[in-house]
């Protein structure tokens, strides 16, 4: 059985780690959700610099918006709509079988905000409302200054991903913030269930943490934190305060595992697939990781929610897990404002080119 299907029957939700327009008109979208099982696909900064610069399929509604007199951030969130839009339209029929769960496409607001949390909050109400469509998620980091804008903007009813999280400590963080938003719904009468997930970034650990730990265990820590996470996912939803919030309409944030791409091209390229198969999560991954694991029979086994700490050997061979977590977060974030920079130098470009 290919091991994307394997995932699916498990009760795993494959999404795809990318969006372009070739990639909508091609029908290669369509086919990915046919025989792949793929049911959301999340964006980013990075992914629309490379595929606006990659491509003239963008160029004539670029040229189009520059005429209006539009600036260049609001000529991508109205380029990238124009897309997650017709994405999220194939996804549609996923959203509704599962009630609202599945099903998600995901948009970034600017990481130009992401140390303001008002501003943050009034971009992410205004771009669910420009996007018109009810599985579009916003995405918002998790970093402290981000945790509060995730609450207001649940608050609110925004459906979330959060995303720029790299360790269990960071993982609950963002739970305690949507939980907070739920029960200010709930205490206010409004509708308990607004759709979130947790982006749990994998693969940069191992490379950022190799200099550090010996031979026999390298290659091992991405895996651990997000089977770790796994562990305080499950039990955070099973307590008391999250039976109260079930009863009254909630359902749990769920846990997605991102940057499931490995770094090394002789690692295999479903080390982060296979190796962290769970039930009511999400594994957004890369085309390429996609891919290969579609053509994989690689073996898929549930995560054990009760296993033993799984970070302890790590911290005795002396990685500071938070320490850790805490720079690859900083330096996450600062890739995504030099990606977003990027990106409107490119649309300042092509907007130049056409005069």
């Amino acid at each position: 059985m290919k091991t994307t299907r394997a995932l699916a029957e498990l009760g795993q939700s494959l999404w795809l780690d990318n969006i372009t327009r070739p990639l909508l008109d091609s029908g290669t979208l369509s086919r990915y959700i046919d025989e792949l099982d793929v049911t959301g696909l999340t964006s980013n900064p990075t992914i629309y610099d490379r595929a606006i610069g990659g491509t003239d399929a963008y160029d004539a509604e670029i040229a189009d918006a520059a005429h209006a007199g539009k600036s260049g951030e609001d000529t991508f969130f109205e380029v990238a709509l124009s897309d997650l839009r017709r994405a999220a339209d194939l996804f549609r029929p996923v959203h509704d079988r599962t009630g609202g769960v599945d099903g998600f496409v995901s948009l970034e607001v600017s990481p130009l905000l992401a140390y303001d949390a008002a501003a943050t909050v009034a971009q992410a109400k205004r771009l669910h409302a420009q996007g018109d469509r009810p599985n579009l998620f916003i995405k918002i980091p998790g970093t402290p200054e981000g945790l509060p804008a995730v609450e207001e903007a649940i608050a609110a009813g925004v459906p979330v991903n959060v995303t720029l999280l790299f360790s269990p400590a960071q993982y609950l963080a963002c739970a305690e913030a949507y939980t907070r938003g739920i029960e200010r719904r709930v205490e206010a009468g409004l509708p308990a269930y607004v759709a979130s997930v947790a982006s749990l970034f994998i693969s940069r650990w191992d490379p950022a943490t190799a200099k550090q730990l010996p031979d026999d265990m390298q290659n091992e820590l991405g895996l651990a934190v997000g089977r770790q996470s796994y562990t305080e996912y499950v039990a955070f939803f099973a307590s008391e305060r999250w039976q109260r919030l079930l009863a009254a309409g909630a359902r749990p944030q769920r846990l997605l595992f991102a940057s499931t791409g490995t770094k090394d091209p002789s690692l295999p390229p479903t080390l982060y697939i296979a190796g962290l198969a769970a039930p009511e999560t999400v594994n957004t991954m890369p085309e390429e990781t996609l891919l290969a694991s579609g053509a994989s029979e690689a073996p898929v086994t549930a995560l054990d929610a009760d296993a033993p700490d799984q970070l302890v050997r790590f911290t005795a061979a002396g990685v500071n897990i938070d320490a850790t977590a805490g720079e690859l977060q900083r330096k996450g974030a600062e890739s995504f404002v030099g990606s977003w920079t990027s990106l409107l130098d490119r649309i300042a470009a092509k907007v130049a080119a056409v005069g």
